[in-house]
């Protein structure tokens, strides 16, 4: 008999008469990895997950099979679970530093290495450390030399700092507030678990300040969106000022970020204070990640201070927030720092999913709204696009429209979009939402502190 399959006999017997060891199905998983047996290997981790979900060992295994064969995000939202981990957190800090190589990140991933081998001197991989172009005094001057926003390497002789740097910086004007936003939820197509949600935490306060008053409730705090791209998050916050008729400010990562050491916060301060001057108001923050990343993950205290001062407003520690409604979104919420979601903060995290079919339906009758279009059969439309955003509808709709003036221009005759020319552009289109349900999958089922992906998980249908 092949001795390989003695030994994978034996490990399942093995398996079979002490499940909770886990470390027997770490080794089956490997011999067959060795064996070119990728399927085999992953199924075997994932059999001993469901009785021993909480195995960072398991775990690691996992992403190391992912790392492996190519899924490098799948990888790192499990690693980055890990890395804090004090029994297993060395050996994952190892596959990081082999996924940010892959990314391009040497600095990171030279970074990653050392603190491995810091903690556990036996890791260290010469394989690894050829790519790195590792040697001990190379990765002392890889760290310490700065970086830009790119993270290109920046000599210490060439930073200077900004020319107010000896007095007060100057602060940009910034995004101006808008007010008299004409369109509310009416605008947004689906979402009415939502906009549901989004009622009981801005609009009833508002609409019963009295009542709020009487209990010593102030009215505001902070809302956090998060989904996959292109389903409506920055389309909700606008709709949501509209609907309470407050003003309304778009906040981005350029009206805060500034490369002169200060400015990033005094700009963040002044924002705040933009939006207290006309309460009520709402200040909504895209890619809310990018200005509050983890700072356990920051290597500079730039970034530290950011978020310090960020949080600082959020309180209101020296100014009144009643009033002012603050709302965030995030394709990428496993990044944002933990202490944003403390209470008084965005103490409401709201999942928003690709629209379901009514959803679709709805968004491609705004969409078409204004163009020539026969009588639609939307129902079926909504059939053809399962697992569309936003985004991948509108996608469509140009398309159609594309065709269209190509029509029109060749035989003279503008001719309406039908429900088939819609069902044609919907089949030549994948969902965008796809890769990162893939992503946000591993951080709900090995990542999920409290329940907060449980969304994910029950729109994904995966069994807990």
């Amino acid at each position: 008999m092949d001795p390989q399959q003695i030994a994978i006999d034996a490990l399942k017997a093995a398996i079979a008469a002490t499940p909770q060891n886990t470390e027997l199905s770490v080794q089956l998983s490997e011999l067959f990895s060795n064996l070119g047996r990728e399927d085999e290997a992953e199924q075997t981790v994932r059999d001993a997950l469901r009785s021993s979900p909480e195995s960072a060992d398991l775990q690691l295994q996992l992403a190391t099979l992912f790392y492996r064969s190519g899924r490098g995000s799948h990888a790192s939202a499990i690693v980055e679970t890990l890395v804090g981990d004090p029994l297993i957190g060395a050996r994952a800090l190892v596959l990081q530093a082999r996924l940010l190589l892959n990314n391009g990140d040497r600095t990171a991933a030279v970074e990653a290495y050392k603190n491995a081998l810091t903690e556990d001197e036996s890791l260290s991989d010469p394989s690894l450390e050829s790519l790195l172009g590792w040697d001990s005094d190379d990765a002392d001057e890889v760290l310490a030399t700065p970086l830009t926003s790119d993270g290109e390497s920046l000599d210490s002789d060439s930073f200077e700092f900004g020319p107010e740097a000896d007095g007060d910086p100057k602060v940009e004007e910034g995004p101006s507030l808008e007010r008299g936003l004409a369109e509310g939820f009416e605008a947004v197509g689906g979402m009415d678990g939502v906009k549901e949600q989004i009622r009981l935490k801005i609009l009833y306060p508002l609409e019963h300040a009295d009542m709020y008053a009487a209990y010593g409730k102030k009215i505001g705090g902070g809302i956090l969106l998060y989904g996959p791209p292109g389903c409506g998050k920055t389309h909700l916050a606008r709709a949501t000022a509209g609907e309470v008729q407050a003003g309304f400010l778009s906040v981005g990562i350029s009206d805060v970020l500034d490369m002169w050491m200060g400015n990033s916060e005094k700009n963040l301060h002044e924002l705040f204070e933009k939006g207290r001057r006309h309460k009520p108001s709402v200040l909504f923050f895209d890619e809310v990640d990018a200005l509050g990343a983890s700072r356990s993950d920051m290597r500079r205290s730039a970034g530290r201070h950011l978020i310090n001062q960020f949080l600082s407003e959020l309180d209101g520690v020296d100014a009144d927030n009643d009033g002012l409604l603050i709302l965030a979104a995030t394709n990428t919420p496993w990044h944002l720092d933990s202490a944003f979601r403390r209470p008084g903060r965005f103490d409401r995290v709201i999942f928003v999913p690709p629209p379901d079919a009514t959803g679709r339906a709805a968004i491609t009758k705004i969409q078409l709204k204004g163009k020539p279009s026969e009588e639609i059969n939307f129902k079926k439309v909504a059939a053809a696009t399962d697992g569309f955003s936003g985004a991948d509808l509108q996608a469509m709709v140009d398309t159609c429209v594309e065709a269209k003036l190509s029509e029109a221009i060749q035989s003279g005759l503008p001719k309406p979009i039908t429900t088939s020319d819609l069902v044609k552009a919907a089949k030549a289109l994948r969902p965008t939402t796809k890769e990162w349900f893939n992503t946000a999958k591993n951080h709900a089922l090995y990542a999920n502190d409290g329940g907060l992906y449980d969304e994910v998980l029950d729109y994904l249908k995966v069994r807990r």
